[in-house]
This record gives structure tokens, sequence and C-alpha cells, in this order.
């Protein structure tokens, strides 16, 4: 009896604190290489089934905590202004507030109507898909047990072609992401993928140089021709010209 009375408890005093429920099914950071975690959400473009909707694409998941919202107005505007080179990279964006679907309309509207930094205004074309019970938070380990609800959710993961994670980054809300940041970490992924598992040395830009993780026989023979494609710092450090 005594211990049916605690379980009863245990519910009722869970069922009026439903923030503190939540928070002890939330999932940590997915990792590096793991599959991107799914979920269904309402967006400005309608229902969105992530990644899957998106198919062979590239994806960039681009996290805010709230609507109007400075530092997060001025980094929708930049993604708005560099959406199409994104596109062009085969990559699709994908915003997400834990504000209401209502308040994401409006947000977009208003920020449609600003001239910014002398710029007209821009057409945003990728969604902003809402979290408001914090569903997509959770699943990517983006609130933090011991934080406000919803504070520092500015996360962003990008997704391959197999729907696996393949870099993260976290900013503090004081901080403004740097979209060209965001496009030279799809870049150099992309190189990775496609030219031989090429690596990107610190400062990479791209039309750099690349490094590869360790030279052939085929590579230290191509060094001593009168063109070579490969060149060495030192030995455990070669690069190749990045011929994109």
């Amino acid at each position: 009896m005594k211990k049916m009375i605690l379980i009863v408890s245990m519910l009722f005093w869970l069922a009026i604190n439903p923030g503190i429920a939540h928070t002890q099914e939330r999932n940590s950071i997915p990792l590096i290489g793991e599959t991107a975690p799914s979920f269904t959400a309402e967006s400005t473009n309608g229902t969105i089934n992530f990644p899957e909707d998106f198919g062979r694409y590239w994806k960039i998941l681009f996290a805010h905590p709230k609507d109007f919202t400075p530092v997060c107005s001025s980094e929708i505007l930049e993604l708005a202004y560099v959406q199409r080179e994104f596109d062009q990279l085969g990559a699709k964006l994908v915003v997400m507030s834990t504000d209401q679907l209502e308040s994401h309309y409006a947000w977009k509207e208003a920020l449609e109507e600003v001239s910014y930094r002398g710029r007209n205004p821009v057409t945003i074309h990728f969604p902003l898909v809402e979290d408001e019970n914090y569903q997509i938070s959770d699943l990517y380990g983006m609130t933090h047990p011991e934080a406000k609800r919803g504070k520092n959710i500015r996360g962003v993961f990008f997704v391959d072609r197999d729907n696996k994670i393949r870099a993260i980054y976290f900013y503090p809300a004081e901080v403004g992401r740097s979209m060209d940041e965001l496009k030279r970490t799809l870049i150099a992924l992309q190189r990775s993928d496609d030219n031989f598992n090429v690596l990107a040395p610190a400062n990479w830009k791209p039309g750099e140089p690349l490094m590869v993780p360790y030279p052939t026989p085929l590579m230290l023979e191509n060094m001593t021709s009168e063109n070579p494609l490969y060149y060495q710092y030192s030995w455990f450090m070669t690069f190749t010209y990045d011929l994109e």
C-alpha cells in the first residue's frame, strides 16, 4: 500500500512538473558519424520530415532559441542572402526555433522587409521549423538540464548525402554565426568525400591546397617530377592542389 501511494505521488509530481519530466528524457548530442535523428515538424514551408525529405542533398540544420532576437535575426538575413550559394553547393538549409509557427510566419514577414547593411530586402526560401515542445532541441541534445529551458539552443548540424552527421557547431547567444565559415566547412567536407579523402588544413579556403593523410609511393614519385601535384613541408605534412 505504501509503495502504491509513493508511485501515485511521484506520477502526480511529474504531471505538475512537465519540464522536469521532459528534461529527463532528453537525448545526448548525436556524434559525428551517426545517423541524423529523424523528426517531423511544421514549418513555414509545410510539414518537414527531416532528413528524409531532402534526399541525396547535404542538409544543414540551423537552430535558434527564439524568434525576433537580434543576433538570430541578423543570422537569418545573412543566411538568406547566401541561400542560393548553398543551393548551388547541393545543400538544403533547415532553420528551427522554439517559438510557435504563427510567430515564425510573422518573423519571416518582418525580416523580408528589412534592407540589411545596404542590401535590398530578400525573400527567405528555406523553412523555419516550429519546435515549441522542444522535440528537435532534445533530440539533438541542445537543451541543458541545469539551464533555463530554451536557452542557448544555437547548434548547427551538417548532415551528408547518406544522412550522417559530419560536423557540429555550437555558438553562444552573444556571438553571431559566420556564413563564410559554414560554407567553408561544407565545401571542405565535400572535397574530402569527392577527392580521395583529402583534408582541409587550418585556415583553408576553397581553391587553396589541401592535405592528404599520408603520401603513397606514387605521390612521393610525383614530387620529383617537373610539375608535381604534391609537395611536403615535412614527411607528415603532405599537400596537394585543389583542382575543383
